[in-house]
């Protein structure tokens, strides 16, 4: 939510609907892993758990560390590309392992036997069409002129303060994992 709504912001509608396709994809990875049972691997921890929340904490503190660069150079670098918000949105996501396993957790009853053999589609295209829905619906109510006008007055500040909480996110991931 944190990069969602500060892309939406900074960058706009445009940059922000397509951060939230990026999640969505994710989103739909993750949920396709999670009715295949991968998530029962994860859930166990071990090495595989390991390496992904390393990676996924190098992760947010890159994003943190563009942050920085951003506010302290009081500047835009160059154009960002038009996947950019996409790749961000879908790296973000596919780097959480907190959300294969909450997906895991929450979708195991639904999955047993005595359900409709179309209910893991059914699970699946729920958790999209949700994501999808909501996270659009942010991003074009983060649109209007007022809080627009607001973010472009204090951005630098509201930069520094979402990079320091995804600096808070990677060592909260972290604090598990050493």
């Amino acid at each position: 939510m944190l990069l969602l709504t500060r892309t939406a912001l900074a960058e706009g509608l445009k940059a922000g609907w397509l951060m939230v396709f990026g999640i969505v994809t994710g989103l739909a990875f993750h949920a396709t892993l999670a009715i295949g049972g991968m998530a029962a691997l994860l859930a166990r921890g071990g090495t595989i758990t390991f390496i992904v929340k390393i990676i996924a904490a190098a992760y947010l503190c890159w994003l943190a560390w563009g942050l920085f660069k951003k506010t302290s150079a009081m500047v835009v670098v160059g154009a960002i590309p038009k996947r950019g918000p996409y790749l961000r949105g879908l790296f973000c996501n596919l780097l959480n392992p907190k959300v294969l396993i909450f997906f895991a957790g929450v979708m195991a009853p639904f999955l047993t036997p005595g359900h409709p053999e179309w209910w893991p589609l059914a699970l699946w295209a729920m958790i999209i069409f949700e994501g999808l829905a909501l996270w659009c619906v942010w991003v074009w109510l983060l649109q209007i002129p007022k809080v627009r006008a607001a973010y472009q007055r204090a951005g630098r500040f509201i930069d520094l303060a979402f990079g320091v909480g995804l600096i808070v996110l990677a060592i909260n991931l972290l604090a598990g994992t050493l």
